[in-house]
């Protein structure tokens, strides 16, 4: 914490099915993680506000879509969510008792350069093994907003900005794109661009209604008119992003 002001908190482990088979990474990675960061920003003296990235996870099977901050009470249903809700709740605690400062951002679904996991990711790779047959967890209902990854820095850096010029202790804000995406629409997308015409779609059926696995939100719907109201807004619609998307992990993967 040397030199420094603020923190910009973006580690953690993001993979939501570990939790499934692995539950104390989420809590080691993500919650122990979270308090040793904010342990060693109470004892810094110096660093006076941090920027943390939570998820829409936190929501759980939200009855209200889109979902706005306000929304509760928040029940999520995988480790992960959790885990990330408490990171939120410790945060605030901190901001509150040692005079710190918490800007709390919900994403959506992030695609884009770089990425490591999720479901392009994993569409590309299982098509470059077999172009001809493609496995979908679940049932391809499953519809979510995704937001790509040059809109999600430039929203973060666009909102600790104005965070740091305002004088709240604790600001949430959700970040996504204003639409959703169905899973099997992704598949078809990342087909076309992979020029595959004969790719046969097959469906494992998921569990609990059609889910990708234990703790998939099916339907994610993140309210963005708080961020809208600050005159941000993003540059991609969730098609157009995957679209991005697929162009960059194609070059990468």
């Amino acid at each position: 914490m040397e030199n420094a002001e603020l923190v910009f908190h973006l580690a953690a482990n993001p993979e939501v099915r570990v939790g499934e088979s692995e539950p104390s990474i989420h809590f080691q990675e993500n919650l122990v993680a979270t308090f040793n960061l904010l342990e060693a920003m109470r004892k810094s003296m110096q660093v006076k506000s941090l920027v943390f990235t939570s998820t829409s996870t936190i929501y759980g099977e939200a009855t209200l879509l889109p979902t706005p901050e306000h929304y509760g009470p928040a029940i999520p249903i995988s480790t992960y969510g959790a885990t990330k809700i408490g990171c939120e709740a410790l945060a605030s605690s901190y901001a509150h008792t040692f005079k710190l400062r918490t800007l709390i951002l919900r994403l959506a679904n992030i695609v884009g350069s770089r990425a490591t996991h999720g479901v392009i990711v994993d569409f590309v790779k299982k098509l470059r093994t077999n172009p001809h047959l493609l496995e979908i967890l679940g049932n391809g209902t499953q519809k979510k907003s995704y937001l790509h990854v040059l809109d999600c820095v430039d929203a973060i850096i666009y909102l600790a900005n104005q965070f740091l010029e305002s004088k709240r202790k604790v600001a949430i804000y959700n970040i996504g794109s204003a639409d959703q995406i169905e899973v099997k629409r992704i598949a078809e997308i990342v087909a076309e661009q992979m020029n595959l015409r004969d790719t046969e779609f097959f469906y494992t059926g998921g569990v609990n209604e059609g889910r990708g696995w234990l703790g998939d939100v099916k339907f994610m719907h993140l309210s963005i008119d708080k961020l809208l109201r600050t005159g941000w807004k993003p540059k991609y619609n969730s098609e157009q992003a995957i679209r991005a998307g697929v162009k960059s992990i194609l070059r990468e993967v």
